[in-house]
């Protein structure tokens, strides 16, 4: 479990294990778009949870209701996801403009950072991302698969959320296909652990390009 708070205009990230308290520890708060990821858009996804436990009864109407709520809670997660993606994304181009571009270079440089982007016209899949963030010189996946080894099947499972994500907004569902909502669940838990790896890497990327941390 990862919970944040601030302190003298500093970020902070805090790991908390019940099973394990003396893994126990604070970490310097990564950037504020993973700190986003994990309270404004951490609440926003349970109350969806929420949604789904308040359902009572076993009939068919509740049956119906449930499915539309995993059908909304795909929906959710994947603009959050890329909602996140996109803040990183902005967050380290203002980072990185400014100390390595001249003054009169730097809106010519950051337009060209941020015009035609994938994130901003198409879903947030490997695909996409990778391309966007390719731009800062990162072959980003193989540095994500590298930080944890299950974000190599996380990326297939994002395209598998994506899929559903586009079958839900289009109305074109898989032949056969069940929607449940450990299915949900399995995939937010895939976000979440693909944002933490995101973050670190463009830490670590952007921290070797310019000799500072950039959070």
């Amino acid at each position: 479990m990862e919970r944040v708070s601030t302190a003298g205009g500093r970020w902070f990230l805090h790991r908390v294990s019940n099973d394990d308290p003396s893994t126990n520890r604070d970490y310097t708060m990564p950037s504020v778009s993973y700190g986003s990821w994990i309270t404004t858009r951490r609440s926003e996804l349970d109350e969806i949870e929420r949604a789904h436990a308040a359902i009572g009864g076993t009939g068919r109407g509740r049956r119906y209701a449930t499915l539309q709520i995993n059908r909304a809670y795909v929906l959710l997660l994947a603009s959050q996801f890329q909602g996140y993606c996109r803040d990183l994304y902005t967050e380290s181009v203002v980072f990185l403009v400014p100390r390595l571009t001249p003054l009169s270079f730097q809106a010519s440089v950051r337009e060209l950072l941020t015009q035609n982007l994938q994130l901003k016209r198409s879903n947030a899949q490997p695909g996409s991302i990778g391309a966007d963030f390719g731009r800062f010189g990162i072959d980003f996946w193989t540095e994500v698969k590298a930080n944890d080894p299950r974000n190599e099947a996380g990326a297939m499972q994002l395209e598998e959320l994506n899929r559903w994500r586009n079958a839900i907004a289009h109305q074109d569902f898989p032949s056969q296909a069940v929607l449940h909502l450990r299915h949900v669940r399995v995939w937010r838990n895939v976000c979440q652990r693909l944002a933490r790896s995101f973050d670190e890497v463009m830490r670590h990327h952007l921290q070797n390009l310019t000799g500072s941390p950039p959070w």
